[in-house]
């Protein structure tokens, strides 16, 4: 089994012929302060199972963030039928909708995906406080900064704060 694609954005769908269908990827997020929320965030994998797997299956995503600590973990399980020889192996497509994840800290966040006793690498996040030097010169652009600026201003005083792709303190 292998994930054959993982990643986060803003909108995706699996189409009727089974195609993802993704729109505005993303792998950075800015935020004001920590902890930071994401009001909202779609996860999609592809997952490929071996060729004769049937039955269900569960897995996990977890999101470790810095220090390698869950900071979030996601279930869910897929009904794989068996394929006949010489048709590819079955696939999950997943696009879930994902809300108001919080980032306790700055840093690399790791989506892993576990699935029949195997850990796999998913899709990856940074998520940075907005308005370091750092993240101006990793090239969060124009679009990114101004962004993490309107987010800013509309945080309220008490509770998370906003980023820009909008991870908000919670």
């Amino acid at each position: 089994m292998r994930v054959l694609a993982a990643a986060l954005c803003d909108r995706a769908s699996v189409t009727p012929e089974g195609k993802l269908d993704l729109g505005g990827v993303f792998h950075d997020l800015y935020a004001p302060g920590f902890p930071a929320k994401q009001n909202h965030l779609m996860l999609v994998l592809c997952l490929e199972w071996d060729p004769g797997d049937e039955g269900r299956y569960h897995f996990r995503v977890h999101v470790k963030g810095p220090g390698r600590r869950t900071t979030l973990t996601v279930e869910g399980h897929s009904d794989v039928s068996p394929r006949p020889p010489g048709r590819p192996p079955p696939r999950m497509r997943l696009a879930m909708p994902l809300k108001d994840v919080v980032f306790p800290a700055p840093g690399r966040y790791d989506f892993e995906v576990q699935a029949k006793g195997e850990a796999m690498p998913g899709p990856v996040l940074y998520v940075m406080r907005s308005g370091d030097d750092e993240a101006a010169a990793a090239g969060a652009g124009a679009n990114g900064r101004q962004a993490a600026e309107k987010a800013a201003e509309e945080t309220p005083p008490a509770g998370p704060t906003p980023a820009s792709r909008s991870a908000s303190p919670p």
